[in-house]
């Protein structure tokens, strides 16, 4: 018997090893299937998780006209101009091809407005302020603005070196901006700003001389001299009281603002938003500054 069982043993081990290991081969596939679906799962910024305003695409808002150096030919859709190519960055580390990048029309001045938003989220020169925080959403930042004054060339005021030669001017500005904050919290004028509704309307009074002057952030005032109103120049750039840095504006309480967060920050280290800024916003260093 023992020699019998000694056989049985080399007979029937193998079989057993060779059982433990198909078992064993066909455990490990399944467990590292399964730790995969639970990696996804178990994270919020994977696409497949994102509440998104339509399933499978990334609905992303903007003002029209779309102007330089923030885009390109009134295209957002191009990938060019400085937010256009930040929304596609971000865009890109959710999982999101360009095709399933949708863009979508949202005044500025309703972008920051209380309730439901149509868009994932919107990149139009909006700046953080703790009043708009308390109704929406932001991202960190992805770029720091100072304002500047822009007049025609040849005015009295093109000649002007600090914010105190403003003072009994009449000054232009878009409603609902920092810009208007800036006027009114740092430049303080004798005379009430006229206040436009869009961008729009405060270059036509610049141009028709309903002001004097106009306040807008600096990028927007290089493109306004270049190709909006040749006969005008920037006299300066001055500091905006805490209202000059852009975020993504997202509806409040949004699931998606930590992993837009997330991929701005991975767009910070590796560089990239460094070059899209030098590339499209780099003439916004050349305006003397106003004290």
């Amino acid at each position: 018997m023992p020699r019998l069982r000694s056989l049985l043993a080399v007979l029937v081990l193998p079989a057993i090893v060779a059982v433990a290991a198909c078992g064993s081969s066909s455990g490990g596939s399944s467990s590292s299937t399964a730790s995969g679906s639970q990696t996804t799962a178990a994270n919020p910024c994977a696409k497949a998780n994102l509440d998104l305003y339509k399933s499978g695409q990334l609905t992303v808002a903007t003002d029209k006209p779309a102007f330089p150096p923030y885009f390109v030919n009134d295209d957002p859709t191009n990938g060019k101009g400085f937010e256009s190519a930040v929304a596609y960055g971000i865009a890109r580390r959710l999982g999101f091809t360009p095709a399933q990048v949708k863009w979508t029309v949202e005044p500025f001045n309703s972008s920051y407005a209380p309730g439901p938003k149509k868009f994932d989220f919107d990149v139009n020169q909006i700046s953080i302020t703790p009043a708009r925080a308390k109704v929406v959403d932001f991202s960190r930042p992805y770029y720091t603005a100072p304002q500047a004054i822009v007049a025609k060339k040849g005015s009295q005021l093109a000649a002007a070196t600090s914010l105190a030669a403003l003072k009994d001017s009449t000054l232009g500005v878009q409603v609902g901006t920092t810009s208007l904050d800036a006027v009114q919290q740092v430049i303080k004028p004798s005379k009430d700003p006229k206040v436009f509704n869009d961008s729009n309307d405060v270059v036509t009074a610049l141009k028709q001389g309903a002001v004097d002057a106009v306040v807008v952030d600096l990028p927007t005032a290089f493109f306004l001299t270049a190709a909006q109103v040749p006969g005008a120049k920037i006299v300066g750039q001055f500091s905006a009281p805490g209202g000059d840095t852009w975020g993504a504006l997202m509806k409040k309480g949004s699931s998606l603002s930590a992993c837009v967060n997330q991929a701005l920050a991975r767009m910070r280290s590796s560089g990239e938003l460094a070059q899209l800024t030098k590339r499209w916003m780099g003439a916004a260093s050349g305006a003397p500054t106003l004290g």
